[in-house]
């Protein structure tokens, strides 16, 4: 019998950010397909909340370590223990990031009203966020000899989306970071480390529901302009990140690094006309 390159049962994965909607999903996914998670955060309520829920499903294959993502100091000591609690890590899904309401411009507003000190904020987290988890945990592979990345990129990282600079800078930031670690870590440390990127198109979270949706459901002016330049025609399910999560972390993408892969229901392909 061939061995299944897709399986990813036993692999030990660590989820920064992994208690939002995104999160939640694939880190569900994950242990119902036989893997070991270990989710990092700086809420311990909200940690032991989604290991509880995952310890219902995956029979105590669920950890969590709180952590400032922020802090590099903290990410070292978190990844001693990673390495002498639990061993190897297989790999990496960065999902750290968001917006705040004063980095995001009313519709009423100009460049000029936008708030500097929140908009280093959303840069930091939805990019440092990125990189120092990054750089730290990437040692354990490095040390291991291998590894899989997978970094969270965004539509805004590829064309402009209104209202939402510092998010749209973060994010085109992560799809060259991405590159550059995929080069950085293959070239001088054997093809077995790859990092890679996953863009999402418009999925509706507890962070942009107000943006897309009204009281009663409907789309705002902004929602239908989204749907509108969507081919599919709607707003994308968490679960339907899963599948390409799941083949940028096995060995079925044993030689793909350095990508950006769009899920975004033709978002990006389409021209608006």
């Amino acid at each position: 019998m061939t061995n299944n390159q897709f399986s990813i049962e036993n692999k030990t994965y660590a989820l920064s950010g992994a208690t939002g909607a995104l999160g939640g999903s694939i880190s569900e996914y994950l242990v119902r397909n036989g893997a070991k998670v270990i989710l990092l955060g700086r809420s311990p309520e909200k940690l032991d909340k989604k290991v509880a829920e995952l310890d219902t499903i995956s029979d105590g294959r669920a950890h969590a370590y709180v952590v400032d993502l922020l802090n590099e100091a903290q990410l070292r000591k978190i990844s001693e223990k990673i390495a002498s609690e639990i061993g190897q890590i297989d790999g990496l899904i960065n999902l750290a990031g968001g917006n705040i309401p004063g980095a995001t411009l009313k519709p009423d507003q100009t460049i000029y009203d936008l708030e500097i000190d929140d908009t280093k904020k959303v840069v930091d987290i939805n990019l440092f966020g990125t990189v120092l988890p990054t750089i730290v945990l990437s040692e354990l592979m490095v040390e291991q000899g291998f590894g899989s990345i997978v970094n969270i990129s965004s539509m805004a990282a590829k064309q402009t989306i209104s209202r939402v600079l510092g998010y749209s800078m973060a994010k085109a930031a992560i799809d060259i970071f991405t590159k550059w670690m995929a080069n950085e870590l293959a070239s001088k440390h054997g093809d077995k480390i790859r990092v890679n990127a996953i863009a999402p198109g418009f999925f509706i979270g507890n962070q942009n529901r107000r943006l897309l949706t009204n009281e009663d459901g409907s789309y705002t002016d902004r929602g239908d302009k989204i749907i509108a330049n969507t081919p599919m025609g709607r707003f994308g399910d968490a679960s339907e990140l899963n599948g390409m999560v799941h083949y940028l972390l096995s060995d079925a993408s044993s030689f793909v690094t350095g990508s950006v892969f769009d899920v975004d229901g033709g978002f990006s392909s389409f021209s608006g006309v």
